[in-house]
Order: structure tokens, then sequence, then C-alpha cells
């Protein structure tokens, strides 16, 4: 069977230009040390519309819900974040912020990650989510949804930003 395409093996290039990406792209990555990527300012949260949750709806946002980005993503010029808006769904989801990615490259980018930052009305971080996808082709635009994993009433503002990794 032959190794092209996209299942092929790594090369020592790509392993080479993963490793090299992957310093920068460390300090803006999902962990204790803080983001270097640049986050636009989200709005204010109106919980009026809180759906009450229950357990079965609870398992299934935890279990859809992303919290641990690529350590090779990182803030790309070709992307760009065209929307986005937190709104509070009446289903499993609860609490999500929705918008658009649009790549402006004139080739494919292989991982695309939104972060949010979710802070209550003191300013105080909640909690940080994400939604990616993979294969995002040239002038190509992407729907993402982040599940937030706080209850509607607790979410007072976000902070977003859109990362990614060429192939």
């Amino acid at each position: 069977m032959s190794d092209s395409g996209a299942h092929a093996r790594p090369t020592r290039r790509r392993f080479l230009a993963l490793v090299g990406a992957g310093v920068p792209a460390a300090l803006a990555g999902c962990s204790d040390r803080p983001d270097t990527a640049d986050y636009d300012a989200g709005r204010t949260v109106d919980p009026s519309a809180a759906n009450e949750s229950n357990a079965s709806a609870a398992a299934a946002a935890a279990a859809r819900a992303e919290r641990v980005g690529s350590d090779y993503a990182v803030p790309l010029d070709v992307l760009a974040l065209r929307s986005h808006e937190l709104d509070v769904k009446d289903d499993y989801r609860g609490v999500v912020i929705q918008g658009t990615v649009e790549n402006t490259s004139q080739q494919r980018v292989e991982l695309v990650e939104v972060r949010t930052r979710v802070y209550n009305d003191d300013g105080e971080q909640l909690g940080r989510y994400l939604d990616s996808t993979h294969d995002l082709a040239a002038g190509a635009t992407w729907s993402f949804d982040v599940i937030v994993l706080e209850k509607p009433d607790d979410v007072g503002s976000y902070e977003i930003a859109v990362l990614g990794s060429l192939a």
C-alpha cells in the first residue's frame, strides 16, 4: 500500500518542521501557561434564555466539548475570524460560542482551532474551551460551535482566538 496523501507517514523534514513549530506553539497551547494568541473580546452574555440542563444533556455536552488544544496550533495570518457570538441553545449543548473562520490563503490549512476563555461578571476566568477542524481548503469557510460547560447565569463574557497549522 502506498504512503501517499493525507495518511502518509511523517518524513524527517515534516518532523523537523513540526518540532520547529512546536516551540512557539507550546507557548500558545491550552495549558496552565498563558496563551500568546491574540484574543478578541467577546460580547457579554444574556442568560435570560438559559436552558435547564439535565444529567444526560450535561453528559452529552461534556463528551463533545474540547478543552485541550494541539501543541502545533499557532496564530496564522491566513485564518480570519469572520463572526462570533455567544448563545444559549435549548438542547444538550447549552452555552455555545458560534461563528465562522475563513482560510484566506491559497493552500490548505491542516488544523484550525478556535479557542475561548470564559469569564464571570467579576472578570474571573471560569474555563477555556475550543472547537477544531482539519483540512480547511484554500478559500473555504468553517462554522464552529464551541461548547461551554458553564451555567448560563455564571457566564459574563468571553474572549476568542483562532489558531492553526499549515499542511
